[in-house]
């Protein structure tokens, strides 16, 4: 890393994706195993805010969140 802002923003990057990963097993499970994901979906988002300072809508949802850095959802 160049400089602590730097790991700042990379940390708050990789929480982001975290949380969109969880976002995906939500979305795929059910029961006790989709209860976890959202519980890990949410607190990978918290994490994501505090090392940013930044908020989206609908944290681990990519398609929803209106950030530039995410990869857009493909079209049909």
């Amino acid at each position: 890393m160049p400089d602590a802002a730097a790991a700042v923003r990379l940390a708050a990057e990789l929480e982001a994706r975290v949380a969109g990963v969880y976002g995906d097993l939500v979305r795929a499970s059910s029961g006790g195993r989709r209860r976890g994901a959202a519980e890990a979906m949410r607190e990978a988002a918290v994490r994501s805010v505090r090392w940013s300072g930044e908020s989206v809508a609908f944290p681990g949802l990519a398609e929803r969140g209106g950030t530039a850095s995410r990869t857009p959802a493909p079209s049909a």
